[in-house]
């Protein structure tokens, strides 16, 4: 299936493709054939990334500061984007995510993931939407997803809220938009860790379970197992899959709530909590 050329002639945008699994996701596009977009707030991040892959991989690769909480923002990324050539596909993984008292939780704090992994989603798939039905164009939608999203997360809720309605978006697109051509999927991931998830999500000094513990398979998932499920789910290989939510997480759901932490995090204490937020207040 992986074949050299898989995604030749494919122009793949990936919101948050600097770091984590958006660079792991974009790494592998590359290696297939793909020509890449990352975008994101940090320049210095995804310019980095994108040398590593051209360097190594003789990648063409653009990236673009663009923060898609900002709708302006994402119609002039489209833009500069499609001067430049149409996408083929879209892959939105940016994302925001901690762990939190929901009944603590500001409006600012609800609105900084809400702002990303919903609005951002939406901005970008509709912005790209546009454009491609004005232009009769088949193309494909992946959005990146979270367990959350399909059974709810405690202590994660604008999170679980959030991703909860890129998948409601997915499958009303991908009716709406199908007959043109779009083919809308979505994937959600068990546990993948990286840097980033694993400070927001875990405090300093506190409990933690033993990696793999939670999950009938032993062990966490390997990024390259996720990129290769999403390159081919871009793939023409997969032209026939449209609206469904792939699950990738070693049976981790299949366990319910004794397959997630939140019976640890029921059991924090208040100065497990107060050093969380520490944490986070000093990550802003």
């Amino acid at each position: 299936m992986f074949q050299a050329g898989l995604l030749a002639n494919k122009k793949i945008l990936i919101t948050g493709g600097g770091t984590g699994l958006g660079a792991a996701m974009g790494r592998r596009f590359a290696e297939l054939g793909a020509e890449l977009v990352i975008c994101g707030r940090r320049g210095a991040v995804l310019e980095e990334t994108a040398g590593k892959w051209r360097a190594e991989l003789g990648a063409k690769v653009a990236t673009i500061v663009c923060d898609v909480r900002d709708a302006s923002a994402v119609e002039s990324m489209m833009d500069a984007i499609w001067r430049d050539g149409p996408l083929d596909v879209l892959v939105n993984n940016a994302a925001g995510n901690f762990i939190a008292q929901s009944h603590k939780l500001s409006p600012r704090a609800l609105d900084s993931v809400l702002g990303i992994v919903l609005h951002g989603s939406g901005y970008c798939t509709f912005a790209c939407g546009r454009r491609w039905i004005e232009a009769g164009r088949k193309a494909t939608v992946l959005s990146i997803l979270t367990l959350s999203a399909l059974q709810g997360g405690a202590f994660r809720t604008p999170s679980a809220m959030a991703k909860a309605g890129v998948l409601a978006m997915t499958r009303s697109l991908a009716v709406e938009w199908g007959p043109k051509g779009i083919r809308c999927v979505a994937v959600a991931p068990g546990p993948f860790p990286t840097p980033g998830a694993s400070q927001r999500l875990t405090p300093a000094g506190g409990r933690q379970r033993p990696i793999g513990a939670e999950i009938p398979l032993g062990r966490v998932g390997e990024h390259i197992e996720l990129a290769n499920l999403c390159s081919y789910l871009v793939s023409d290989q997969a032209a026939y899959i449209n609206g469904d939510c792939i699950i990738i997480d070693g049976g981790k759901h299949l366990l319910g709530d004794g397959g997630s932490s939140t019976d640890m995090l029921l059991g924090w204490s208040d100065a497990e909590w107060d050093q969380m937020r520490r944490q986070a207040a000093g990550r802003t």
